[in-house]
């Protein structure tokens, strides 16, 4: 075996994807000292995503005050590339949910007004391209604050300015754009987007996200109401039509907002995170794929980190296998097209000890170890 590729989102809780890709590679090196393996920790625009790109694209961590959902000063982190001026931002980081304990969640107030502060401070620092996970929002204001942020200005019939909050999207009745910041023309936006609701209406961002972050079913129709007031007014003012736009309704509306007024670009997480690392490329010539996450089930068939790296290298005829630490519907998981699928645990153990990163690790290792002698003694039949 010439070539082994180790692509596997973290098991979370117990080892992050470098971790598992490191387990990967000491794995291989012990019975192939001379096969190359390439490390590829890889995220599917969730969680961990910023921190894994930056380390994998060789960029740093980099802090900005900017405003909470409420207003209220934080520090928030996002990964720089400096060699590529591309930012790496997740706007959960200024605007999520977890940022606000139960009792101040309040969609009608929140806002994405520390996300573009985030956008703003890397333009400071001379980005060109922005990355952006825009899941765990704790919003409903359709990107309006992260707008203000940038320069844009939304007045009500009086011509004053609005605060830039879900309560005010029925109130926008002119748009003003003299002011924004003229370095985004020449920005490009990418934003990982795992989610397919429209803007407004049954199956959009009012109606199936805000009640859990602290609307009441008249807050929730009001939202909506608002969502669709402000996506006619895009369609008559900018033109473009979002309305049933899949993915628009992301984040409380802010996917719609992004592609309506940035010209981003939505795409599925592990799209987003494979293509920033020329995932294509990094896979020629592979013998095989070793993937994985911490449960195996049918939901992974529907989109997560190892069925993207699946599609991937079939495009190339390399083989994968994935690799959990529990594993179900594994007939669906062979329909779909892995080779095999394995789960890491020996035997019958409590939670504490199968979370316990030193007993994953030596799992994640011992079994492709396996794997590996049975696959090459059948690739050399």
């Amino acid at each position: 075996m010439k070539k082994i590729v180790i692509a596997s989102d973290s098991f979370k809780g117990s080892l992050s994807s470098a971790e598992v890709a490191a387990c990967g590679e000491r794995a291989v090196h012990r019975l192939f000292p001379d096969c190359k393996v390439v490390q590829l920790p890889v995220a599917d625009g969730g969680e961990g995503t910023v921190e894994t790109l930056t380390a994998a694209l060789g960029g740093q961590s980099v802090t900005a005050i900017v405003h909470d959902p409420l207003g209220r000063l934080i520090t928030a982190r996002y990964g720089w590339i400096a060699q590529e001026q591309t930012a790496l931002i997740e706007m959960a980081a200024a605007s999520g949910l977890p940022l606000l304990p139960l009792e101040e969640r309040n969609p009608w107030l929140t806002s994405t007004y520390g996300t573009g502060e985030l956008i703003r401070n890397a333009l400071e620092r001379g980005c060109h391209k922005f990355l952006i996970a825009i899941g765990g929002s704790a919003t409903n204001d359709g990107g309006m604050g992260l707008l203000q942020a940038l320069g844009f200005r939304f007045l009500d019939a009086e011509g004053k300015e609005l605060p830039g909050c879900g309560g005010s999207l029925q109130q926008i009745q002119q748009i003003d754009s003299s002011g924004v910041l003229v370095d985004l023309a020449q920005c490009q936006f990418t934003v990982a987007c795992d989610v397919t609701n429209p803007f407004y209406g049954p199956t959009g961002a009012a109606y199936v996200f805000a009640p859990q972050k602290g609307a009441d079913a008249e807050m929730v129709e009001a939202l909506d109401q608002g969502l669709r007031h402000f996506a006619q007014l895009i369609h008559t003012t900018q033109g473009i039509a979002i309305d049933q736009l899949a993915g628009a309704g992301a984040a409380g509306g802010l996917g719609g907002g992004l592609v309506a007024f940035l010209n981003a670009r939505l795409t599925p997480g592990i799209e987003m995170v494979l293509d920033a690392l020329r995932f294509d490329t990094q896979i020629t010539g592979a013998d095989l794929i070793i993937t994985g996450e911490g449960k195996l089930d049918a939901q992974t068939c529907m989109g997560k980190t190892p069925l993207g790296i699946l599609r991937r290298a079939q495009q190339q005829g390399i083989p994968v296998v994935a690799l959990g630490g529990a594993v179900e519907a594994s007939e669906a998981l062979n329909q779909c097209g892995f080779l095999a699928v394995f789960p890491i645990l020996p035997y019958p153990t409590s939670l504490t000890e199968a979370m316990d990163s030193s007993f994953t690790q030596q799992n994640i290792e011992r079994t492709i170890a396996q794997v590996l002698r049975l696959f090459s003694a059948f690739s050399s039949i």
